[in-house]
């Protein structure tokens, strides 16, 4: 099992994404977080079928930073609730693997 996480979040644009990737980076909650643009979403929310244009966040954390990380995005993130999966890295490189489990 691997400690190294890979957390996908939408956010509404690129400055609050970029706003909660320095904050998750600079606060040591994430090793990297890239900001992917063009992400366009279509959800059930309140019983109606929606549509937004999106930045997508892939955050790399662990699974010991996962719980704080969580909680910050929450103080962060302007949405009601908030999209935050979190799945394993169940392989990459071993040295990029030690760097984001070691990042501080």
């Amino acid at each position: 099992m691997s400690d190294v996480l890979v957390c996908l979040c939408t956010c509404p644009d690129r400055a609050i994404g970029q706003r909660i990737a320095e904050a998750l980076v600079g606060e040591n909650l994430a090793a990297c977080v890239n900001i992917l643009p063009g992400v366009h979403s279509v959800y059930r929310w309140h019983g109606a079928v929606e549509h937004a244009d999106e930045v997508l966040l892939l955050a790399k954390t662990t699974r010991a930073r996962m719980d704080a990380l969580q909680a910050r995005l929450l103080e962060l993130h302007p949405y009601e609730l908030p999209e935050l999966l979190a799945v394993e890295a169940v392989g990459g490189l071993p040295a990029y693997l030690d760097w984001v489990a070691n990042a501080n």
